[in-house]
């Protein structure tokens, strides 16, 4: 089953990688972002067509399950002309269908994709926004390019490469690898890996109510998460997602990959800064998710120097974003209940020009869970990552039917760089993943220090977890850092030295005599033959 999914997921690269080339080759092919977002539309339009498409066949096997001719000219007209679904599926105009488009001849390909963009434009609010109209006309790429784009494309679908799987995220993660690794880099854009959306949404368990994401990139966080919401509940409609995102590519990705799910959202109008125009301010949500851009330089504009955000503690650093993103997630979080899962590099732990805002944030009680993560779990960074939890209840009570315990001025610290047993195979760099039954662990860990009966100022195991309470933490001058907390056992003092030492002198004791008989055999044998030792 292993070797299967493996090699699904070589064939996606596979198709990915003969694309960009053409891409690359191509005449008019434009810069990466204008290569990304054709592949991007490419890719949506294959997958909004295969989920039609599979709506319809669903649809003919529910009237023949009825006693019904769908191939009658009545029936068709009724159900078929202007068909209804209820799962999120789009019934789309004859233009916009895939079977159109990948019938097209190459000449006229270009058109054919603008055509089929312009109608869903105009024929969806929900997917107005979702792309550029008039993409490929614009490009105009040569029709032996843009028909082998095509049919490359045409490869990638649900029914080969898994329905559970954000493919578009995935589309979307290959190109930031593959075309501007080094560029994407610098500006901190990074796809969440499905192992650590698991793990915070495990932990928070965001099952109904508002859920928001300041930075919300291509939407996996919501697409992830819903996941865990069919599984546990089954009624995504219980939540209401909310997003922003500040590159209007991006965004329309993100519209995009909700649209396709059909996830009802509110990403704002448009693409912009979470920092200088807050397109959902004065709203609070029950759960925040989030995977800001790591370490971002540049966020600062002076309007934000008094801005309300961080009015009760101080203005975040100009260099780096991290903690602005944290006191803006703060505001955002509904009183007396809201609680936060977002990820952020290792450095903000303990960076001395942040101690002030750390301190407070401590001493206020907003942080409830500092997670290490192991290295490798993204693609297109090595960096150490950490997961934040902030609770705007510590005073306990029931959530989601458990039965929470008093954690006022305690903190869980917990380390998983150990958890490295199980890398990703198949890729040609170094990545490691969380298994299912390891962040069912982590959350129960989690969960069992929150709950009613659990000693939080004894609750430990060595090199992997901690409680600790803020006197502590006041010791340690309000640093983070889980292992400045979590106990780690010297291995070395489990030696036995004396016992060490015998074994070490008996075995040099044992070569020396070895030796010593080499040298007598030697000279023996020397004088055999009539030569003197000297």
């Amino acid at each position: 089953m292993a070797k299967k999914k493996i090699e699904e997921k070589i064939n996606l690269d596979s198709i990915l990688f003969k694309c960009r080339d053409i891409l690359r080759q191509a005449r008019n092919s434009g810069s990466f972002f204008e290569k990304r977002d054709m592949m991007l539309t490419l890719v949506f339009l294959r997958f909004i067509g295969e989920k039609f498409e599979d709506g319809i066949q669903k649809l003919r096997q529910e009237l023949i399950a009825q006693g019904l001719d769908p191939d009658d000219e009545e029936i068709f007209a009724a159900f078929f002309d202007d068909a209804t679904f209820t799962d999120g599926t789009y019934n789309l105009p004859v233009e916009a269908r895939w079977s159109t488009i990948i019938n097209t001849p190459a000449p006229q390909l270009n058109v054919a994709l603008d055509t089929a963009l312009h109608s869903l434009a105009t024929s969806s609010k929900q997917l107005k926004g979702c792309f550029v109209e008039g993409t490929f006309t614009t490009r105009n790429l040569a029709p032996n390019d843009i028909k082998k784009i095509v049919d490359e494309v045409n490869k990638i679908n649900h029914k080969a490469f898994g329905e559970e799987k954000d493919l578009i995220g995935r589309v979307y993660e290959y190109f930031l690898k593959e075309f501007a690794v080094n560029a994407t880099k610098e500006e901190g854009e990074f796809y969440t890996p499905h192992d650590a959306v698991q793990l915070i949404a495990a932990m928070i368990e965001p099952f109904d109510g508002t859920l928001y994401d300041p930075c919300c990139g291509s939407g996996g966080m919501f697409i992830q998460s819903t996941d865990l919401i069919r599984e546990k509940h089954g009624d995504i409609s219980r939540i209401n997602i909310y997003g922003q995102e500040k590159e209007p590519a991006t965004y329309r990705l993100a519209k995009m990959n909700l649209a396709l799910r059909g996830l009802s959202h509110h990403l704002g109008e448009e693409a912009d800064s979470t920092f200088t125009h807050d397109l959902h301010k004065g709203i609070y949500f029950d759960y925040i998710m989030a995977n800001p851009p790591f370490n971002l330089k540049g966020w600062y504009d002076p309007n934000l120097k008094n801005d309300a955000r961080w009015a009760d503690y101080v203005t975040p650093p100009e260099s780096n974003a991290n903690y602005a993103w944290i006191l803006h997630m703060l505001s955002h979080l509904r009183a007396n209940k809201g609680v936060a899962g977002f990820l952020l590099a290792n450095g903000a732990l303990g960076d001395s020009d942040t101690v002030e805002i750390r301190k407070k944030l401590i001493q206020n009680d907003k942080v409830e869970a500092i997670v290490i993560l192991p290295r490798d779990l993204f693609i297109t960074t090595d960096i150490s990552v950490t997961l934040w939890i902030l609770n705007q209840n510590k005073k306990g009570g029931n959530y989601h039917g458990r039965a929470l315990r008093n954690r006022e001025n305690e903190i869980l610290f917990m380390d998983l760089r150990m958890w490295r047993e199980n890398p990703v195979k198949g890729e040609n760099f170094k990545k490691v993943k969380l298994i299912t039954e390891q962040i069912q662990r982590a959350a129960d860990i989690y969960h069992t220090w929150q709950t009613e009966g659990t000693d939080g100022m004894h609750y430990e195991v060595p090199e992997l977890y901690r409680s600790v309470g803020i006197a502590e933490i006041e010791k340690q001058s309000w640093s983070l850092v889980p292992s400045k907390y979590i106990e780690f056992i010297d291995h070395d003092l489990d030696i036995d030295f004396t016992a060490e030492m015998s074994r070490i002198q008996a075995e040099m004791r044992s070569v020396l005599a070895q030796e010593k008989q080499s040298q007598k055999l030697m000279e023996d044998a020397f004088r055999g033959i009539g030569y003197g030792i000297d």
